[in-house]
């Protein structure tokens, strides 16, 4: 039997899977986490178009989202809004 590799960004396939996605990873992770998630999203929707929308290359995006990568804090902004997400800050509950 042949196998294929898992890769998160074949079902992330709705606008509500990514924001499930995104969310999990942001209340469980850490820093590098979010930056691979945010590529994963990314990849889902087509680095071409979130290139476009940013107005960064993709050669730029692709090292960027890439694991290791320290983007700054301008392109992850850039990109999630161009994932259709956006930062809300809620109190902690105790």
């Amino acid at each position: 039997m042949e196998t294929s590799k898992f890769d998160i960004a074949d079902y992330l396939d709705s606008k509500e899977m990514i924001a499930e996605y995104l969310n999990t990873v942001l209340e469980e992770g850490n820093n590098a986490d979010v930056i691979n998630a945010i590529g994963h999203i990314a990849k889902a929707i087509g680095m071409t178009k979130i290139a476009e929308e940013t107005g960064l290359s993709r050669p730029s995006l692709y090292k960027a989202l890439s694991n290791g990568a320290k983007p700054q804090f301008a392109t992850i902004m850039k990109v999630l809004k161009a994932i259709g997400g956006q930062i809300q800050v809620n109190p902690m509950s105790s």
